[in-house]
């Protein structure tokens, strides 16, 4: 069975490309987190946004959905949330005398988890089986969710009382974990003439903004990522700096096996957008960061002295020997 449209690859990455520089038209200064969504998307994996309210997550999440025909759905997370909220549920109707499956948010193809910590680890449960499996069960049967399916999750650095911290198991599950900082000045300077000019955030047409890749691309893309090749010794250094992570004195849990295949899938995903269908070392060390820095724990005596996750990344990237 084929697609009703082919695309090429140079086409899908066009279209990928050009969807970052559509999605500036709303969000302006968060580039990085912009290119970690699009990887996402190309990976099959889900991003972990943190980051002070206000740095336009919201806006950005809804900005992609609408530049590629994607349909995105939020939901505000806080400690009354139950799991069928998010998955669903079983409504009785009386008019056929028979439960029926109404779906819940979960059901979309891009889900704003806002303030993921805020929920009990029961509920964070149920939207692991969906980020993992990619279905969800609800009395004993399965029901499989849209395709692609990415979950973009948000936390406040700031604020920890009243919430729930992610396992560490569960914080695996994320391909990457991108903070989005206050835009430097000029960028802020710019959003305020946007709004002086007339934008408004909820009226995304009106700002110009429209599709320019589907999900026809993101299927080209991702098979075109598949076939991006890696050499034996680039391999071994995606190992290497996870077997560092490990030894570092610094760290009480460092990167799984788990975490080296996924920074290996950004990387590949990340040297096809950049019009390459190999992986060199750059790549691996310009993904290394936001696909680890949640994979490693810091030992509470190391993050007494200020010791950051970042910090330790850095030091293992400028220790291990980069390949030629």
């Amino acid at each position: 069975m084929t697609t009703a449209i082919e695309v090429t690859p140079e086409r899908a990455r066009q279209a990928l490309v050009e969807l970052r520089t559509e999605i500036g038209k709303a969000v302006v200064g968060q580039e990085t987190a912009v290119t970690a969504l699009v990887l996402a998307l190309l990976c099959r994996g889900h991003v972990l946004l943190e980051g002070v309210p206000g740095t336009a997550k919201t806006l950005m999440v809804r900005a992609l959905s609408m530049a590629m025909r994607l349909e995105t759905k939020r939901v505000q997370f806080t400690p009354d949330l139950m799991p069928g909220d998010v998955t669903g549920s079983l409504v009785y109707d009386a008019k056929t005398s028979e439960f029926e499956f109404r779906r819940g948010p979960v059901f979309t193809n891009i889900l704003l988890a806002d303030e993921i910590n805020r929920t009990p680890p029961k509920t964070q449960a149920a939207l692991l089986e969906a980020m993992e499996e990619r279905q969800v069960t609800v009395d004993g049967e399965p029901r499989l969710l849209p395709v692609p399916f990415v979950v973009a999750a948000t936390q406040n650095p700031i604020e920890y009382e009243g919430t729930y911290p992610l396992p560490e198991a569960q914080l695996d599950r994320f391909l990457l974990k991108v903070t989005l900082d206050i835009p430097p000045r000029d960028a802020e300077i710019a959003v305020l003439a946007r709004h002086a000019q007339g934008f408004d955030p909820r009226d995304l047409v009106a700002a110009g903004l429209r599709p320019v890749a589907g999900p026809e691309d993101l299927l080209a893309g991702q098979a075109a990522v598949r076939r991006v090749a890696v050499r034996e010794d680039v391999l071994a250094y995606v190992v290497d700096l996870c077997r560092a992570t490990r030894q570092s004195p610094s760290l009480q849990l460092g990167v799984s096996p788990r975490g080296a295949t996924a920074l290996l899938a950004v990387a590949r995903a990340w040297a096809w957008l950049s019009g390459r269908d190999y992986v060199i070392p750059d790549d691996v060390k310009a993904m290394a960061r936001p696909c680890l820095r949640h994979r490693v724990q810091i030992r509470p005596e190391a993050e007494l002295e200020g010791v950051t996750a970042d910090a330790v990344l850095e030091s293992v990237l400028a220790t291990v020997p980069v390949p030629r």
